[in-house]
């Protein structure tokens, strides 16, 4: 069975290149030219009906794409856990940013070489695909539960929301409690080689993971970010 992509684009002429392209490699891709339409689709009931990942456009005729993926993150069931790969013709780093903090797994600025759309959407499926091969899989810290193949995190009990990237690069660093590791070592763990491995909206995904896991994001304990080096994940917690 062909991935399913739902690609939420104004530019009828791009959206048919990039659905042929990917089409390509084995991908079935829908189109929606507003973003009315794309949620709309993404809400119809049914079994199967939820695409495997969204490319969403930034710049949209009738609503903005930063409040679609609002939409997305903040729906009930399983639309929230769709993957979503944002695209943008804005230079502002900030626009990227809030993306990325209103729960954005990557982010692709315009124009774009189809392959590394390919390789970036492949990358976040491949996340969202790979089991873990240790035997433990629930990480336990303190009142901080992760569960690598339900692929949630609680703390006290309660749901904690993450992207399905966020979500990777907590396992990431949690697996390795109590060592620091580089931005470049823990884009290369997360991301594999496809992509350039080094990437500051890292330091937004982990904003957004303290966010959720962290009593006091403002003075993390859990997450703890080492001067000039990276990010160490605290063995001991409360």
């Amino acid at each position: 069975m062909s991935t399913q992509l739902l690609m939420i684009e104004d530019d009828t002429r791009l959206a048919s290149m990039v659905g042929e392209y990917l089409g390509q490699s084995g991908f079935a891709v829908k189109h929606a030219a507003t973003a009315q339409d794309g949620l709309s689709q993404l809400q119809q009931p049914g079994s199967g009906s939820l695409p495997d990942l969204v490319v969403l456009d930034l710049m949209l005729p009738d609503m903005d794409g930063l409040e679609v993926c609002r939409r997305i993150r903040s729906a009930q069931g399983d639309m929230a856990r769709v993957p979503v790969l944002m695209l943008t013709a804005k230079g502002d780093p900030l626009d990227r940013i809030i993306g990325l903090e209103l729960g954005a797994d990557d982010y692709l600025p315009k124009p774009f070489e189809p392959r590394e759309l390919l390789a970036r959407i492949r990358a976040i499926l491949r996340r969202r695909s790979e089991g873990t091969p240790t035997a433990n899989k629930v990480l336990r810290f303190g009142s901080l539960e992760i569960d690598r193949d339900a692929r949630t995190v609680t703390v006290g009990g309660e749901a904690c929301d993450l992207t399905a990237y966020q979500f990777d690069l907590l396992v990431t660093l949690a697996e390795r409690a109590g060592r620091v590791l580089t931005r470049d070592q823990i884009m290369e763990a997360v991301r594999g080689r496809e992509l350039e491995a080094f990437d500051r909206s890292i330091d937004v995904h982990m904003g957004r993971i303290r966010a959720a896991i962290e009593a006091d994001p403002k003075n993390p304990r859990r997450i703890v970010t080492v001067r000039g080096a990276g990010y160490v994940f605290a063995k001991q917690q409360d």
